[in-house]
């Protein structure tokens, strides 16, 4: 053979267009079956009920009695067909690939627009486009060939900014379709309370607590010493005011339906909490989640005492016990995701696969690999790249 390949011995890529119906597919395979071509690649999408068929074949030499009859059955049923002939190989095909996954609520032409021109401003190129999601959220992902990619994620960070939606970008190989252990922080992220707070609420030393939390939360203050300062304050409650709390507690929009999703697709789902047991406990028998872990609050006589039992959880112990999730259930951590809000989390976060800053405090935001600031937690499926269709609402309705 040639080193350059006559046109007839390039395969051919033969495209349809036109209203989906039944057996379009397998009518047009059986032609091609009949005339001994050879299958090479074979891709199909369709958008609102309209197809695009694409099948790449090798004939035994210009049949163009093949060509006449592909011709005749799409003016049978109403089709468009196109015929182009294309490199033996694909210049592409061994070029890594990355996914930019992309959402908001609401998402407009000229958000996606920006993020195309990021990508292309940086010497990438967009290898296709599919929608995940419209609901709570609409999600894209993006799968792009990178040129600069630290000068692309980069661009893409401004761009999120100034059109306030949020940007993932991850390598779009295996290990973002084997992640399988999602570890989550509780208060401001599965929940939407702080469970202190509403402990220090019934104390009546909400203003005084609340300041605390808010320093330790923008990492001004060390963790440890500032939870042995607030529930300190929290002396004297009885079991009675842990029961109010625990009925006022109120979950994330989209954590149910996040915790279903994952563990239908065989996710280990746990939680580790800067809170307190009787409150995780309780998230992990009601969600049906795998792990928990918090810090103790000790009781005597049914009456807090104001101090912490057992080790701190805090933001180094987050870490550690990630990784003892993940070991413990033979999971690397390249294969986690750990969400989170607080900066007491930044540790957790940096050792997982992905780690994702759910409407975040700043200094988090600046730290995670990617950020959701959307108040619905099943949003952060979608980064994971799982689409709309795969979500398991359990017969809810997504959040309005």
């Amino acid at each position: 053979m040639s080193a350059v390949e006559t046109a007839t011995e390039r395969p051919l890529l033969i495209r349809v267009y036109g209203a989906d119906r039944p057996r379009v597919t397998a009518e047009l395979l059986q032609l091609l079956g009949d005339a001994g071509a050879v299958l090479e690649d074979m891709e199909q999408l369709v958008v609102r009920e309209r197809l695009t068929l694409d099948v790449l074949v090798r004939l035994a030499g210009a049949d163009d009695s093949l060509l006449r009859d592909i011709l005749y059955w799409g003016f049978t049923r109403d089709l468009r067909i196109e015929f182009e002939r294309v490199e033996a190989r694909s210049r592409r095909a061994q070029l890594v690939r990355h996914a930019v996954t992309v959402l908001g609520r609401p998402l407009p032409a000229t958000a996606l627009a920006a993020v195309a021109a990021a990508v292309a401003g940086t010497g990438g190129n967009i290898d296709r486009v599919v929608r995940l999601a419209t609901t709570p959220v609409t999600a894209y992902d993006l799968v792009v060939i990178a040129g600069d990619v630290e000068a692309m994620r980069r661009a893409l960070v401004e761009v999120a900014r100034e059109h306030g939606i949020d940007v993932a970008v991850q390598v779009n190989g295996l290990e973002r379709r084997a992640k399988r252990l999602v570890v989550m922080d509780v208060d401001s992220t599965l929940i939407m309370d702080e469970v202190i707070e509403l402990l220090a609420d019934e104390a009546g030393r909400l203003e005084e607590v609340a300041a605390i939390t808010a320093r330790a939360m923008a990492g001004e203050l060390d963790f440890e010493g500032s939870l042995r300062e607030r529930v300190r304050l929290l002396a004297g409650l009885d079991q009675a005011a842990v029961d109010r709390v625990q009925a006022r507690i109120r979950l994330t929009p989209g954590a149910r339906t996040f915790v279903r999703t994952l563990k239908r697709l065989g996710f280990t789902v746990g939680i580790v909490s800067g809170g307190f047991t009787p409150f995780t406990d309780r998230l992990r028998a009601e969600l049906g989640l795998d792990h928990s872990y918090a810090n103790g609050l000790e009781v005597v006589d049914g009456v807090l005492t104001g101090e912490v039992e057992g080790p701190v959880v805090d933001r180094a112990g987050k870490a550690r016990l990630l990784a003892e999730i993940a070991a413990a259930e033979g999971v690397p951590l390249s294969q986690t995701v750990a969400v989170g809000d607080g900066a007491n989390d930044l540790d957790m976060l940096a050792a997982a696969g992905l780690g994702i800053a759910f409407n975040a405090k700043p200094v988090v935001r600046a730290q995670a690999d990617t950020t959701v600031s959307v108040p619905y937690l099943d949003a952060i499926l979608f980064m994971l790249g799982i689409r709309g269709t795969d979500v398991d609402r359990g017969g809810e309705t997504a959040p309005g």
